[in-house]
């Protein structure tokens, strides 16, 4: 039966958690952002827990400046690393599952197919690094799910936080401007409401923890997702295409990124195609904000 229990909800801001707690709709949410709690202190990262002594966290805290990651990288293994050792031992502390959310920058990008939970990891940028070692961390919890996600996507109409790289080009799109966008550069897009529906089935039905990649169905390059975008608007895009190597960029990018959610639909949870996520959000950003 599903767990009744409070959720706390850890980098309250981002677009993910606000989806999260949305699925978690009818449970007791506690959210924290930045302002509110310091991942970084172990101490009240601790205190937080106690507090609210919830049944699950869910923490969607993280360093995601890649590039300004290989100059701040104490910053980036605070967050990405160290915060996630602290929120393992919580929830270890209060009983409760964790839930951590990683990257498909684990990877080098030189596959030829989607990668499965088992491929070795091999990270190339201090950023990956550190969002591998969170991975082992949050492992380390007795009840734990980290979740591969990419490329996530998915702000709601009047959305003032971070933004990610598709609502930039769907911007320039609307507006007749020339996007670029990456020809080689292959990805499975995440829909945060997907994201955030298999959380809560994995939470809910006692999956077995563990790794699992939680991306939707299928793969594409930038560029191929941006004509899909333009496709579904009606609009006649001014897309630009480049390649990585054309691009001035401080931390290297995987290239070929795409992940298998066979895992995930082992477990129950069958993720919609990236398609199917992008026609829903594009079709829910002209809804009036709530």
């Amino acid at each position: 039966m599903p767990v009744t229990g409070p959720v706390l909800v850890v980098g309250a801001a981002g677009r993910l958690a606000a989806a999260v707690a949305h699925a978690f709709a009818g449970r007791a949410v506690v959210r924290h952002t930045r302002a509110s709690l310091d991942v970084a202190d172990a101490a009240a990262v601790a205190r937080a827990a106690v507090a609210a002594a919830p049944e699950v966290i869910v923490n969607c805290a993280a360093f995601n400046d890649v590039d300004g990651a290989e100059d701040r990288p104490g910053e980036a293994m605070a967050v990405n690393a160290f915060a996630v050792r602290s929120l393992a031992r919580a929830a270890e502390a209060c009983g409760a599952t964790l839930v951590h959310y990683s990257t498909d920058f684990v990877f080098d990008g030189d596959a030829t197919a989607p990668y499965i939970e088992d491929a070795g990891p091999a990270p190339r940028s201090v950023y990956a690094m550190s969002k591998l070692l969170g991975e082992w961390f949050a492992l380390d919890a007795p009840r734990a799910f980290v979740l591969r996600v990419e490329s996530i996507f998915g702000s709601p109409a009047g959305w003032s936080g971070r933004r990610g790289t598709l609502d930039g080009i769907v911007e320039s799109i609307e507006a007749h401007r020339e996007v670029r966008v990456f020809t080689d550069r292959t990805v499975s897009p995440s829909y945060v409401d997907d994201v955030a529906a298999a959380t809560r089935h994995l939470v809910d039905e006692h999956a077995s923890p563990g790794l699992y990649h939680c991306v939707n169905t299928g793969y594409a390059t930038w560029y191929q997702v941006a004509e899909e975008a333009a496709r579904i608007l009606g609009v006649a895009p001014r897309l630009h295409p480049v390649t990585v190597d054309q691009v001035s960029l401080r931390a290297a990018r995987p290239r070929f990124c795409a992940l298998s959610n066979r895992k995930l639909a082992g477990a129950g949870f069958v993720m919609p195609t990236w398609q199917d996520g992008l026609r829903r959000w594009l079709a829910g950003r002209k809804q009036p904000a709530a």
